[in-house]
């Protein structure tokens, strides 16, 4: 599982002119514990916790103080590609809550330790069943192999397959958020 499977996208994002209050309130009414910061470009520059607004934006006035003035900057982010146990990783080891999702410079989602904890918490049916329908969509709409997920083990019973369509197969099962290992078993057998 990797950071674009399990990522927030499109990320809410704020630009540094962006008033302390409005972050806040947009913190707030979505739920967040952070926002990334960018430029006119979309490019990370740093990112705005609620701890950045109440070490630095919690006083009586806060007329004029804008989130550039708060933030922190750089800020950590890593690439869609990144997998999912480097993040979680990441985020205890450094005490981050919202890491952002990265291509190139560029923010294109945000992974918080909600997300991985929501894709650990599935339970193994939900997660058979999500990777049976993918596997179903690639076969044109048939059941060409069979899924049963233990323990986030998800093995794929198929009938003769080719290097090809095993590559495949491991592909298409391998980012659906509570996978976390897949094996092919050969004549259909469990």
């Amino acid at each position: 599982m990797r950071a674009r499977d399990i990522m927030t996208s499109p990320a809410i994002t704020v630009i540094p002119q962006v008033p302390v209050r409005g972050a806040a309130a947009l913190l707030v009414s979505h739920g967040f514990t952070a926002l990334p910061v960018v430029d006119d470009d979309r490019r990370l520059i740093g990112i705005v916790t609620e701890a950045d607004l109440l070490r630095n934006g919690y006083v009586e006035e806060t007329r004029g103080v804008a989130v550039g003035d708060v933030m922190t900057s750089p800020a950590t982010a890593m690439g869609g590609a990144t997998e999912a146990s480097v993040i979680a990783r990441v985020l205890v080891d450094d005490r981050i809550r919202c890491l952002p999702i990265v291509d190139g410079s560029q923010v294109v989602g945000v992974v918080t330790r909600r997300d991985l904890v929501r894709a650990l918490g599935r339970t193994d049916t939900s997660v058979a069943a999500e990777v049976q329908r993918v596997l179903d969509l690639y076969a044109d709409g048939s059941r060409k192999w069979t899924v049963e997920v233990r323990d986030g083990e998800a093995v794929i019973s198929a009938d003769d397959v080719d290097d090809e369509t095993e590559r495949a197969l491991l592909a298409l099962a391998g980012p659906v958020p509570g996978v976390l290992s897949v094996r092919i078993q050969a004549g259909g057998q469990r």
